[in-house]
C-alpha cells in the first residue's frame, strides 16, 4: 500500500510539473491595439500573475501563487498611490510580500506612477469580492 501511495504522489508531482512548464511556452496575452503606455506596461510586467483585470491569471494559480486582486475597489481603497508604487518599484520582500517581484531596474519612476493610475482604473468598476 506504501509504495502505490509514492506512485501516486510521484505521478501527481509529474503531472504537475508538465503543467507547469507547458503553460510557461504559452505566450501572455496581447494588449489590445489602441493600448496606452502604462496599459502596456501591465500587459508586459503583469498580467502573468494579475490578469488581464487584475483579478489573477490561471498562470498564478497553477504556479499555487495568490496575486492581490487589482480590481476590487474596496481593497484597493485602502492603499495609497505611494504604497502602490513602493511595492511596484522595490518587490514585496521589504513589507513580507516576497512574492511581488520588483520591477525599479526596468521602469523608471514615471512609468511607476503611470502604471499605478492603470491599475486605479481596474478597481474603478467596483468589484469588491
Amino acid at each position: 500500500m506504501r509504495r502505490r501511495g509514492l506512485l501516486v504522489l510521484a505521478t501527481l508531482g509529474v503531472v504537475a510539473v508538465n503543467m507547469i512548464v507547458v503553460a510557461h511556452f504559452i505566450p501572455d496575452p496581447a494588449p489590445p491595439p489602441n493600448a496606452s503606455p502604462a496599459q502596456r506596461v501591465y500587459y508586459l510586467r503583469c498580467v502573468t500573475c494579475h490578469g488581464t483585470v487584475g483579478t489573477g491569471s490561471w498562470r498564478a494559480t497553477l504556479s499555487l501563487i495568490q496575486p492581490g486582486n487589482l480590481a476590487n475597489s474596496r481593497r484597493m481603497a485602502g492603499f495609497s498611490d505611494q504604497y502602490l508604487f513602493d511595492i511596484i518599484k522595490l518587490g514585496g520582500s521589504p513589507i513580507g510580500k516576497p512574492g511581488m517581484p520588483s520591477f525599479g531596474s526596468h521602469l523608471s519612476d514615471a512609468e511607476i506612477r503611470e502604471l499605478v493610475a492603470y491599475i486605479r482604473s481596474l478597481s474603478a468598476g467596483g468589484s469588491s469580492p
